[in-house]
């Protein structure tokens, strides 16, 4: 049987554009008129009053949130083109916010049909994940990881020091070719 290295991807700002759901209820719920610029290397809870970062986790606690996100640009593609050399799990965080289970499960079967739901992790703490490559937009969860964690640019981690970094799905397509193709024996 031919060895298919395992690639872990998170959901929330890898395949689902959370940030710009976030930064657009910020700007139209309360008027923040944040740049590009001021939101580099920080969170909306760094800039945003406090009762107004109550108000977003208590939407994000109700979990429906999750369904009315963006795929990210080039997702889809790029991970129907790994299906056909890797074992891809889409694994997330979800933990972090229960009632989000059954909104990003309905995500993913509508944007992601080609993923087995047997394919779908909702864990707390990744480091239980036995997979090869992780593709993360937070750097905490490669701690206790076992294989290679694969930092996914978004605005909150541009002043994260990590490498390797992927710079969207293409960059990550390539990278983690070239990274497989090292883990398959020869012959």
């Amino acid at each position: 049987m031919e060895y298919r290295p395992r690639l872990a991807v998170d959901m929330d700002e890898v395949i689902a554009d959370a940030f710009s759901a976030q930064w657009n209820w910020y700007r139209t719920r309360h008027g923040y008129d944040w740049t590009a610029d001021m939101l580099h290397g920080r969170h909306f809870a760094d800039l945003a009053d406090p009762a107004h970062v109550v108000m977003m986790e208590d939407l994000l606690h109700q979990g429906e949130f999750f369904r009315t996100l963006d795929v990210m640009p080039g997702a889809r593609d790029a991970l129907r083109h790994l299906g056909a050399r890797f074992d891809v799990f889409i694994t997330t965080a979800a933990m972090e916010y229960p009632a989000s289970c059954a909104a990003k499960f309905a995500w993913l079967r509508e944007h992601f049909p080609f993923i087995s739901p047997l394919n779908i992790v909702f864990c707390g703490d990744k480091s239980i994940l036995a997979a090869d490559f992780l593709v993360d937009d937070n750097v905490r969860h490669f701690r206790r990881f076992k294989g290679q964690g694969v930092l996914f640019d978004a605005p909150h981690n541009r002043t994260v020091d990590w490498t390797p970094r992927v710079r969207g799905w293409d960059e990550a397509v390539t990278f983690l070719e070239r990274q497989g193709e090292r883990l398959i024996p020869p012959g």
